[in-house]
């Protein structure tokens, strides 16, 4: 009979620094997402202190006494793990680790490592681990161990700096790899998309955990998973639905995201943030229930500007109205977020909404076209089958007669032919 080994959740310390132009507010509210991150992870948070400054410490970002104190708290709390609000410095974090004889990990950091218990496809997992050895390759020092011949997990107290240069080479090695394994991956995921030129595609955004998934099944009738946590999607998934009279559209779930998300993360995902690149539309879903959901829209906004898609078609989704108690915010989003529809994924609620005002938007931006290609022009005629949905054809011994739909800019393409 197999034992079962009980392992203690981590006791976790959360710090932020709060610096003359922030807002209290904000900080406070960006110290409960992190407390939420941490839970996520596995961690207990046993205490959260927001500390004053004029300015961040360069040496130990919160200063040598408040580190001091961080230290005896820990001790008292029986505390193993020390994070930050904040990205901290290599140099930060091995100070910091110095002064309080205690892990410490950043905001960064904390993601990556949940992106790593979520991450699930070999893609994913190739994406995570890519990010997270960027992240700590300036971060080694030689209180890390060094890496098995399977470029196993960095733990604590290794060798010295012989041992630590022939790990950073291994990590050299090792994210040169990952890149090749990620740019065939995307070579890959182009000749998929190449396939599904013809198709309309909508692709799903947002914060995380503020129900895409919840949505994409509730338009698809598929099962993705559905978790009341952050980060629970990490790999995109693209199913056909039927909009309408026969229009067909391809829709997509994708990775959420969050604020200060690591940079690492958004260059390792890029593949996968491609599906939403290669979209006609976005639909931007946001949880209205939640207080910071201007500051999410931002957030996500600011991602989409990093992968240069900020500019596509976008609605916006507000779900969860039933979490909200009055109407009043309903109307006040209504009047000031123009292009958008409140729904709740959840409750089945205004799902209908979102069909038809997809609809709409399709049949704003396909255009039916009759074409012909004389024979000595044939070769023209599988583009056209790449570019469009093929509604019609007749062939005859000069012409080849299509009747097609395709989006504006594709037939601009296919007029070019």
């Amino acid at each position: 009979m197999k034992k079962t080994i009980q392992t203690e959740p981590e006791k976790a310390i959360l710090v932020a620094v709060s610096l003359p132009n922030d807002e209290q507010i904000n900080t406070e509210e960006s110290l409960d997402e992190l407390e939420s991150l941490a839970t996520t992870s596995g961690a207990i948070t046993v205490s959260k202190i927001i500390q004053n400054r004029k300015a961040i410490d360069s040496g130990h970002f919160i200063g040598k006494g408040k580190a001091a104190e961080l230290k005896s708290l820990a001790k008292e709390f029986g505390v193993k793990l020390i994070i930050f609000d904040n990205e901290l410095s290599p140099a930060q974090v091995k100070n910091l680790e110095k002064a309080t004889e205690i892990k410490v990990l950043d905001r960064s950091g904390l993601i990556l490592d949940i992106f790593a218990l979520h991450a699930k496809s070999k893609e994913a997992c190739t994406q995570v681990e890519l990010a997270q050895l960027e992240y700590l390759m300036p971060r080694l020092t030689k209180q890390w161990t060094h890496f098995s011949e399977g470029f196993g997990g960095i733990g604590t107290k290794g060798p010295g700096e012989t041992q630590l240069e022939t790990d950073r080479r291994l990590i050299r090695t090792r994210i040169t790899k990952l890149k090749d394994d990620l740019a065939k991956i995307q070579r890959q995921r182009e000749t998929q998309r190449k396939s599904r030129r013809d198709i309309f595609k909508v692709a799903l955004v947002g914060y995380t955990n503020v129900g895409k998934s919840t949505l994409f099944n509730a338009l698809s009738d598929a099962k993705v998973l559905v978790e009341d946590m952050l980060f629970a999607t990490l790999d995109s998934t693209v199913r056909k639905i039927e909009i309408g009279q026969q229009i067909e559209v391809l829709i997509s779930d994708t990775v959420g995201f969050i604020k200060k998300l690591p940079h690492s993360l958004v260059a390792s995902f890029k593949s996968t943030l491609e599906e939403a690149g290669e979209a006609d539309l976005l639909l931007h879903v946001v949880d209205i229930s939640s207080p910071n959901f201007r500051e999410q829209i931002e957030a996500v906004n600011t991602v989409l500007d990093e992968i240069k898609i900020r500019d596509k078609q976008t609605l916006l989704i507000f779900n969860k109205v039933d979490r909200l108690e009055t109407t009043g915010l309903i109307e006040q989003v209504s009047e000031e977020f123009e292009n958008s529809i409140t729904i709740s994924a959840g409750s089945q609620i205004g799902i209908d909404d979102v069909r038809e005002k997809v609809h709409k938007i399709i049949l704003e931006n396909f255009v039916v076209r009759e074409l012909q290609f004389p024979i000595s022009e044939f070769a023209s005629v599988p583009k056209v089958y790449q570019l469009a949905e093929v509604l019609e054809r007749e062939d005859t011994e000069e012409f080849v007669y299509l009747k097609i739909r395709a989006s504006k800019s594709n037939f601009n393409l296919i007029e070019k032919l």
